[in-house]
């Protein structure tokens, strides 16, 4: 079955996370995605977090499934001319440089474009245009400066980034999204186009909810926010709000049977108004259904604390499974907080491809995340990350069409190999 990508081939200049969660997901859609190399070095996520010896760490290979590497010195003249000849050859060029340094290589996108009108250059940049378009930004700055930080935690504490990798991964996620649809353009108009994605912009959309409040804000107290219920005034700016939800339905997390020794022994629990009778039947309060403190949401907005600890008494006396079965039987919105170890064992995600074992030739056998996204008409496989300068030759040979004597000149210029370091005088 031909995949959604076969045909699109990719120049990946990315490293660290953004950019390769970017070109990982094209690679999973059936794109031929040759990863760019520095020499004797590569992608310095290879090096890092390292769990095994001279092994490539987890941090590398669970960014890079699906590609191939070929390593090249583009500071050699001979490197330049290969990195042309794969320009040429390419539909899409990702980088996550910082800023300029695609121009200061001699390839800025006016001279890309020269060489190949139809291709496409897609960026992930810490910042747009303004003031700090020139920094430099990794994840938790971006989520920072995106607004996630300062609407994270409980108010009477410190802004708190959070676990997922919102500004490194969801911009990759966000650039693909740019790509596939500067590829269907070019359809139309035959040309490619420039594709930007700045962190700081995709932290931002993913915490549009907050910018939403912080504009209700202008007209009166967040409701549905701890904080009102308890009698505190709220400031200029969306305060931090804990765990509580934030679709305007009261939610909190709580403790299950367990909780004393279990770090995760908790539930999300949502007293979603459609199901409030429901809730209090089975929590053991049906008198709470029409009592005047109780029976409506607004009537029940400066009770969350004392609401949700009775709720507590009940989710308790049970695991937070066996508190999902029943609530889930009336539809009651809830979910179990899993760790990494139940993820990673949870057979439902292995069967549909979400959590995937690999097989490495160095590292042998590991976890990784699958594809996130499922179309039925083509299916995505996971193939190990690349080895540095793996499929040099065979790029070179294959995709460029080079002979074996313009094989062995660009070998005998060193573009391929570790620039050497002069011996002082």
């Amino acid at each position: 079955m031909t995949k959604a990508l076969t045909g699109v081939r990719i120049l990946d200049f990315t490293h660290v996370q953004s950019g390769p969660t970017c070109t990982q997901l094209l690679a999973w859609f059936g794109a031929d995605v040759i990863k760019v190399e520095r020499p004797g070095v590569g992608d310095i996520t290879r090096g890092q977090l390292q769990d095994i010896p001279n092994v490539d760490s987890l941090y590398f290979t669970m960014l890079n499934h699906n590609k191939r590497s070929i390593t090249l010195d583009t500071k050699n003249p001979k490197g330049k001319e290969v990195l042309t000849a794969l320009i040429k050859s390419c539909d899409v060029l990702v980088e996550n440089f910082g800023p300029g340094v695609l121009d200061r290589m001699g390839f800025p996108w006016e001279k890309i474009h020269a060489i190949n009108p139809k291709m496409i250059v897609a960026s992930i940049k810490g910042f747009g245009p303004g003031p700090y378009e020139d920094c430099k930004v990794y994840e938790n700055v971006a989520q920072c400066t995106g607004g996630a930080a300062s609407t994270t935690g409980f108010r009477d504490g410190l802004p708190l980034v959070t676990g997922a990798q919102i500004g490194d991964s969801g911009t990759g996620l966000h650039l693909a999204l740019g790509i596939v649809t500067a590829l269907y353009q070019r359809t139309h108009t035959g040309k490619g186009q420039k594709v930007t994605a700045a962190m700081q912009d995709g932290v931002l959309n993913l915490a549009r909810v907050k910018l939403r409040d912080q504009q209700r804000l202008a007209h009166g107290p967040l409701k549905e926010y701890s904080q009102y219920g308890e009698g505190i005034p709220f400031g200029d700016a969306v305060p931090r709000a804990g765990n509580d939800s934030g679709g305007g339905q009261p939610g909190r997390i709580l403790k299950c049977k367990g909780w004393e020794t279990d770090p995760n022994a908790y539930i999300y629990f949502i007293t979603q108004a459609p199901v409030w009778e429901k809730i209090c039947d089975v929590i053991g309060e049906p008198g709470w259904k029409t009592h005047p403190d109780y029976a409506k949401p607004a009537a029940r907005l400066p009770r969350l604390n004392e609401i949700f600890a009775r709720i507590e008494q009940w989710t308790m006396t049970k695991t937070k499974f066996e508190a999902m079965e029943i609530l889930n039987k009336d539809d009651i919105p809830c979910g179990p907080i899993l760790s990494m170890k139940e993820l990673a064992e949870d057979q439902s995600l292995r069967a549909t491809g979400t959590v995937v074992e690999v097989d490495h030739p160095t590292r042998g056998k590991y976890l990784s995340v699958g594809n996130p996204i499922k179309l039925s008409d083509s299916p995505s496989e996971v193939t190990r990350s690349p080895l540095l300068g793996e499929h040099t030759d065979e790029i070179l040979r294959q995709v460029l069409g080079f002979s074996d004597h313009q094989v062995a000149e660009i070998h005998d210029s060193g573009a391929l190999d570790p620039p050497r370091k002069q011996a002082a005088e």
